[in-house]
C-alpha cells in the first residue's frame, strides 16, 4: 500500500502561500496539490522554507528536553513526589532521575526529527533541480537546508547514538516494508560534518540573517560546525578538530561584528527584544501566531498555586493578577540548582525564581521554577511570546573557551567577559574573574559551570556534561542513578517500543531491556 508522505505539507505551505500572495491565481485545487504540480513558483518555495521553520519550532519541546532534562538542573526536592506547589511530574521525574525504558522513553519517535529530515531532503532535491528560484535565494536556501538537517541528525546522534540515515528525497513508502537498520555513529557524525560543509559552502560570503534571526543562517551553521568539532575533540579529534571549531567561531566574529554581549542579561530573552545584538538563531514566538506553550504546561506554576507562596527579593506575597503564569509545575528547577548562583549574579534572578513559605518574619525557601522567558500580559493573561534561542553570542565566547583549553591555551578573555557581563557593577576580577574562581583549577569544569549559570532553559546542559566526557556526568548525577551494570549505556536515550515496533531492524540502545 503506498502513500503519499509530502501532501499534507505542501497543501499546508499552499495554503500559507495562498493566503499571503493571491496574486498567485493559477494554482491547482489545495485537494490535488502534490509533488508533481506544487513547485512552480518562487513562492512556492518560499512558502515551503516557512513551514520547515513552523515544523523546526515544533520541535522546541524535543530539544529542550534531549538537552536539559536529563541533567542536573530540573526535579524535585529529596523526598517529594511532587513540585513544591504539588503539581504531580506525571513522568517527567524518569529523566532526571535516570529511570526511563522502553515504555517511558520522556522523548519518543526520535523527537519526530524525520518529520522534517525527509522535508528537507525534498527541498534539497527540488533546489539542485530548479531554475525557478534567483541564485541569492536558492544558495540561501540550500545553506538553510543543509544545516538544519545536519543540526537534527547530530541531535539524534547525541542522544541516542546509531541513527537511520535518509538523504534521498521520500514521496511515498510501503508500509509493508518499512525496516532499515540504523547507521554506526561514525557514519552519522560524517553526514553531519558534509552537511555543514555544504551548507557553508552554499551560502558562501552571505553572513546575513532573515526574519529577525528566526531562519537558519549561515552564522547558525558555523556555530553548530563548531558545537559538532568540540564533541569530536574531546573524543578522537583532539587539538585538530579544537582548531575547526575555533576556526569556525572566529569567522563569525570576524564577519559578523555587530554580534556582541548585551549589557543586561535580562534583556536578552525579553519578548520585546527579538533578534537582539545577542541572538545568532532563535525560534521565534508572536502573539497571535505561537506561544511557548511547553513552558506553562510543564514549567511554570498555576497562577492559583503559586499565589500562596512568597518572592522575598520584593518582600511581597505572589499575586495572581501579576504572577499570572497561567501553567502546570511538572518540572521545577531544583533549590540546589538556584543555591549554586552567587547572589551578585544577575543570571540567578533572571533564570530562576525562588518560591518561600513566611514563618513570622523568616523566609523559609519551598522550591523554584524557571523565570528566563516572562512572556508579555496581553487582555489581563499571560502569553510566552519570548524567542527561544538556540545559538547566541555568550555561547560563541564559551565555545571558544572551550576550544582554547583543548589547545593548551588560556579562556580568560572570553570567560571573564562572560562573567563580566554576569556581575555587572559588582564584578571584581580579583574574585570573580579567571583564574581567581576555586573551580578555575580545571578549565573545563569552570566552562560547564560558566554554561549553567548562563544557559539553564535553553536545552544545552545535558549535551555540555556529554560532550566533555562520562566522568563529567557522574561529578553530578551519581552513576548508581542509572540503575543498571552499563551506566555508559544508558547516556544514550531509550528507543520507544512503537518505533522498535514499526522498525524492525532497529536495536534497542545498550542497558535497556531488549525488545
Amino acid at each position: 500500500m503506498k502513500k503519499i508522505i509530502i501532501n499534507i505539507f505542501i497543501s499546508i505551505v499552499a495554503i500559507m502561500l495562498i493566503s499571503s500572495c493571491k496574486k498567485q491565481l493559477d494554482l491547482a485545487p489545495i485537494s490535488s496539490i502534490s509533488d508533481a504540480n506544487y513547485w512552480q513558483s518562487p513562492d512556492q518555495f518560499d512558502a515551503f522554507v516557512s513551514g520547515l521553520e513552523s515544523r523546526f519550532r515544533s520541535h522546541n519541546a524535543a530539544f529542550q528536553a534531549l538537552g536539559e532534562l536529563r541533567s542536573d538542573i530540573f526535579g524535585t526536592e529529596p523526598g517529594n513526589a511532587s513540585a513544591f506547589t504539588g503539581e504531580a511530574t506525571q513522568g517527567l521525574e524518569r529523566m532526571w532521575l535516570q529511570t526511563i525504558n522502553l515504555d517511558n522513553t520522556g522523548v519518543s519517535n526520535f523527537g519526530g526529527f524525520y518529520s522534517n529530515i525527509v522535508q528537507l531532503n525534498l527541498l534539497i532535491n527540488k533546489l539542485n533541480t530548479t531554475n525557478i528560484v534567483t541564485a541569492t535565494n536558492k544558495n540561501y536556501y540550500l545553506g538553510m537546508a543543509y544545516g538544519m538537517r545536519a543540526f537534527y541528525y547530530f541531535q539524534i546522534l547525541r542522544s541516542w547514538g546509531d541513527a537511520v540515515i535518509q538523504t534521498d528525497p521520500v514521496t511515498s513508502f510501503d508500509i509493508s516494508n518499512l525496516a532499515k537498520a540504523a547507521s554506526p555513529e561514525a557514519d552519522v557524525m560524517a553526514l553531519v560534518k558534509s552537511d555543514i560543509d555544504n551548507s557553508v559552502t552554499s551560502f558562501g560570503s552571505n553572513y546575513t540573517f532573515r526574519n529577525s534571526k528566526s531562519y537558519w543562517s549561515k552564522a547558525a551553521s558555523l556555530m553548530l560546525k563548531a558545537e559538532v568539532y568540540l564533541w569530536t575533540s574531546h573524543r578522537t579529534g583532539g587539538a585538530a578538530d579544537a582548531t575547526i571549531a575555533l576556526n569556525a567561531l572566529t569567522d563569525i566574529q570576524t564577519n559578523v561584528p555587530s554580534l556582541t554581549l548585551l549589557p543586561n542579561f535580562a534583556s536578552v530573552f525579553a519578548a520585546t527584544n527579538k533578534g537582539n545584538n545577542e541572538i545568532i538563531l532563535s525560534i521565534r514566538y508572536l502573539n497571535g501566531e505561537s506561544s511557548m506553550g511547553f513552558a506553562q504546561t510543564l514549567f511554570l506554576p498555576q497562577s492559583g498555586l503559586i499565589a500562596n507562596f512568597y518572592d522575598s527579593v520584593g518582600n511581597r506575597k505572589f499575586d495572581v493578577n501579576t504572577d499570572n503564569w497561567g501553567g502546570l509545575l511538572r518540572a521545577p528547577v531544583k533549590i540546589a540548582t538556584f543555591r549554586k548562583f552567587d547572589d551578585k549574579d544577575s543570571r540567578k534572578w533572571a533564570s530562576i525564581q525562588p518560591a518561600y513559605n513566611k514563618v513570622g518574619a523568616n523566609y523559609i525557601i519551598a522550591g523554584c521554577f524557571t523565570n528566563k522567558y516572562q512572556g508579555e500580559q496581553i487582555n489581563g493573561s499571560r502569553v510566552i511570546t519570548n524567542d527561544f534561542p538556540i545559538y547566541r553570542y555568550a555561547d560563541l565566547l564559551l565555545m571558544i573557551a572551550e576550544a582554547k583549553v583543548v589547545l593548551g591555551k588560556s579562556p580568560a578573555t572570553e570567560i571573564n567577559q562572560v562573567r563580566a557581563r554576569a556581575f555587572g557593577a559588582n564584578y571584581v576580577a580579583a574574585v570573580h574573574g579567571f583564574p581567581n574562581q576555586p573551580i578555575d583549577v580545571n578549565p573545563n569544569n569552570a566552562i560547564l559551570q560558566e554554561r549553567l549559570y548562563e544557559f539553564v532553559f535553553e536545552g544545552k546542559r545535558w549535551y555540555d556534561l556529554r560532550r566533555m566526557g562520562d566522568s563529567y556526568v557522574y561529578a553530578v548525577i551519581p552513576a548508581s542513578q542509572f540503575l543498571n551494570t552499563d551506566p555508559t549505556g544508558r547516556l544514550l536515550w531509550a528507543i520507544d517500543r512503537n518505533s522498535l515496533t514499526n522498525n524492525r531492524a532497529l536495536v534497542q540502545n545498550p542497558g535497556y531491556a531488549a525488545f
